[in-house]
């Protein structure tokens, strides 16, 4: 269903339009955590490790796939907040040719470099194989991943967030069970779980784009919009490549942790990968809050609605906090059960799972006191890209980067594995405070340029209609 944002209570829109995607999202988590499970159950503690030492690489990837889609489809709700049809559809045609040329470069790029990523990740041998093995089979997968990205987006960017969680739930329930069946009865192992994901995701691509050429007729292409326009392309290129390199940053800093992290051994890779995908279950409210307040923006910034988007932002403000002081008091006290579920101490092989539940629940501690951080870059980054500017958010990705980076590496010599659990914190804490002082400077900027553009308009008119002497 097609929904408007620029009319209406912005905090019961906001929350009607996050809700779906916060369910969708715990879904996808639901999916990686029983991923990591069912490979850290039936297999070994050696095939969690092998899986979660590689993952920063496919993170990488996924990263740069949703930024750039995500970017691409800030232009089509722009378009649609303008009521501008054509525009939409000059859009979604412009999306489908960039996100096709993404996709080839992606799939041949971890293709053939893939062995020296994971040697450059400090990939320990006796799990190089396994990596290898499950992040091969995951490149294959790239063209489908970025399609079903895109296309949940261009719904999304029409107001309909429902959609997208249907078949978000559908290809995560799809991909649980082909895990238990490929690793569980066949017994493929690591690469069972990486061929799940690809064989899920076709099928979510057909089935979504099917449905979404027979109920959403201003998503069907015409032929009249079929053609190249450079014009149209660097409209969407301009929004779309600083949000893939904000994503790809914001990624490589956590390949540089990672491989930090590998460094320590098998035992201390499958701690911090149990935690980490606990923290992604956590933060899933403040991440469906950013994407929600994306597409607000933009909706209302094509609409020229500007007092609309402070409003909603102040609102999401309030909820982002009151989620971040509850995923606190969640995490902190229920984690190192969390992290219980993803060992089975019957195939332990020689690895130490009392070390590794008490790292993983020691990160845990640390990082929920951030987490009210976190939601101030998930609100305020998201909101000045659903406006059009891309720039500061790839700042504050760049910041990250370096504060992530310097602070893994430097505390990490300087005591131990423990100095990698404060490096995402601190990151969260710049970025955060930098997104903020550049919403207020850009919302400052534009209502004082709207300002004098009223005024200009108010002096022409009077000079048009007084009286002649």
């Amino acid at each position: 269903m097609i929904n408007d944002l620029t009319v209406g209570h912005p905090l019961k829109l906001i929350i009607k339009f996050a809700i779906p995607l916060l369910i969708g999202n715990l879904f996808l988590q639901l999916y990686q955590i029983s991923d990591m499970i069912i490979v850290g159950r039936l297999i070994n503690i050696q095939a969690l490790a092998a899986i979660g030492a590689s993952a920063p690489i496919y993170m990488v990837f996924l990263m740069i796939a949703f930024g750039f889609t995500g970017g691409l489809t800030v232009v089509t709700a722009q378009r649609f907040g303008a009521h501008d049809g054509d525009g939409v559809q000059k859009s979604v045609f412009h999306c489908l040719l960039a996100a096709l040329v993404l996709s080839i470069i992606l799939t041949l790029g971890l293709c053939f470099y893939l062995k020296p990523l994971l040697h450059l990740m400090n990939i320990p041998a006796e799990i190089f194989d396994q990596a290898f093995d499950f992040m091969f089979i995951l490149s294959l997968s790239s063209m489908m991943i970025i399609m079903y990205n895109l296309l949940s987006g261009f719904i999304r960017a029409l107001g309909d967030s429902k959609t997208p969680l249907y078949f978000l739930i559908f290809c995560t329930l799809l991909n649980i069970l082909l895990n238990f069946i490929f690793i569980g009865v066949f017994h493929w192992g690591v690469a069972g779980s990486a061929l799940g994901t690809l064989v899920a995701n076709t099928v979510s691509v057909v089935i979504c784009f099917i449905y979404m050429w027979r109920k959403f007729p201003l998503l069907r292409l015409h032929r009249r919009f079929m053609h190249f326009s450079p014009q149209v392309m660097r409209d969407h290129l301009r929004i779309a490549i600083p949000m893939a390199l904000q994503f790809s940053i914001l990624s490589f800093s956590i390949m540089i942790v990672q491989s930090v992290c590998n460094s320590f051994g098998p035992d201390i890779i499958a701690a911090f990968a149990a935690s980490l995908r606990i923290e992604q279950f956590a933060t899933q409210p403040l991440l469906a809050l950013g994407l929600a307040m994306a597409t607000f923006s933009a909706q209302n910034w094509g609409a020229n609605l500007l007092s609309r988007i402070r409003r909603g932002v102040r609102y999401a403000f309030i909820m982002s906090t009151l989620i971040s002081i509850i995923g606190f008091v969640l995490v902190r006290y229920v984690g190192e059960y969390m992290i219980a579920m993803f060992i089975d101490t019957g195939k332990s092989d020689g690895n130490d799972v009392s070390l590794i539940i008490s790292v993983g629940n020691q990160y845990l501690v640390i990082s929920t006191m951030f987490y009210f951080f976190l939601g101030l870059i998930f609100v305020f980054r998201n909101t000045i890209q659903g406006m059009g500017k891309p720039l500061l958010p790839l700042l504050s990705s760049v910041t990250e980067l370096i504060t992530r980076a310097f602070a893994a590496v430097y505390l990490a010599k300087l005591i131990g594995y423990e100095g990698i659990m404060y490096a995402s914190p601190i990151s969260w804490a710049a970025a955060g405070l930098l997104v903020v002082v550049g919403y207020i400077y850009y919302i400052r900027r534009f209502s004082a340029d709207r300002l004098r553009w009223q005024m200009g308009n108010i002096k022409q008119h009077l000079r048009e209609n007084s009286p002649i002497d």
